[in-house]
């Protein structure tokens, strides 16, 4: 197995991770398909994996551990919380944010993935829109969770926290909770969140943006379709999706993207994004772009989307 890490090394909590991770959600096609990609991940130096116990109903977390159990050393497996998957519903997914729903998705977690500790686990709150929303009893005070959570980490069943879908006010009010990292909507084309980029970067947060080349939901432009960064695919030889990449290592250290894909060509064109410099005019050129200048506003998720 490789040693290397696409796109060099990053922070996540106590863990050192290859900067470029994957995130599972998007795995698709035959189990063995999925098998093969996830195995193939491993060997090109992919130790970061993002998953959730409601991604197709515990069949991503269980086909990670068939891929990938026994688990290298190294790995750290990050996961979810905070919705329940609901079979048959156009949007098969509902919030699951009071307190012992969180815990029930944790054990889920252990037990899918055949581990006695998940590295980490983030909080993902339900209070901003399109998407799924929290509604009446489904509407639970942060610090309600972070509680939870917390006993969480206390007990062993997870080694650190994270948080999701959220605002600088409320990472404030979470980070006395020990928060390792942060998963907002980020991308060259939509840096609604850079304050609180900011904000992670000096207090020593990962920053793990969903969405990392765009998006078909709306308010999401597709980055890959911009002229600036097709132009500079051109100009350096690499593809556009690999141009938003590397733009994200730049731009920050303490950013670790986690793109998904069912395609192992994909997978493989996203790694090697870590080999692409962009040089200092070509990176004037990105920051440039319109509409990159975007206030630090409200970031969405929608978990169905197949570009995350």
């Amino acid at each position: 197995m490789t040693t290397s890490h696409p796109g060099g090394t990053g922070t996540l909590g106590a863990h050192t991770v290859a900067r470029i991770g994957y995130g599972a959600m998007q795995r698709r096609g035959s189990a063995g398909d999925a098998i093969a990609l996830l195995r193939r991940a491993a060997e090109l130096g992919v130790n970061h994996i993002d998953t959730a116990s409601f991604y197709a109903e515990g069949e991503v977390n269980r086909t990670i551990r068939a891929a990938l159990s026994p688990y290298p050393e190294d790995l750290v497996l990050v996961s979810k919380v905070g919705a329940a998957h609901v079979p048959g519903a156009a949007i098969p997914l509902t919030a699951a944010q009071k307190p012992h729903e969180l815990r029930a998705a944790v054990e889920k977690d252990l037990s899918q993935l055949g581990v006695e500790q998940v590295a980490v686990v983030n909080l993902r709150r339900m209070d901003l829109g399109p998407g799924v929303v929290a509604e009446g009893d489904q509407v639970v005070p942060l610090d309600d969770q972070l509680a939870e959570m917390i006993a969480l980490r206390n007990e062993g069943k997870i080694g650190a926290i994270g948080i999701s879908n959220v605002d600088l006010p409320m990472l404030e009010q979470a980070v006395p909770a020990g928060i390792v990292c942060v998963q907002n909507a980020y991308n060259l084309l939509d840096r609604r969140r850079e304050g609180m980029l900011g904000y992670c970067a000096e207090h020593g947060i990962a920053w793990v943006p969903y969405f990392p080349l765009g998006s078909a939901f709306p308010g999401f432009p597709k980055v890959a379709d911009n002229d600036v960064v097709r132009r500079l695919a051109t100009e350096t030889g690499s593809t556009p999706a690999q141009v938003g990449l590397a733009w994200l290592l730049a731009h920050s250290p303490n950013i670790l993207p986690i793109p998904g894909t069912g395609s192992i060509a994909h997978l493989e064109e996203n790694l090697a994004a870590g080999n692409l410099t962009l040089s200092d005019a070509q990176m004037a050129d990105l920051d440039a772009v319109p509409g990159a200048g975007l206030s630090d506003g409200d970031g969405v998720e929608a978990f169905l989307d197949e570009s995350r």
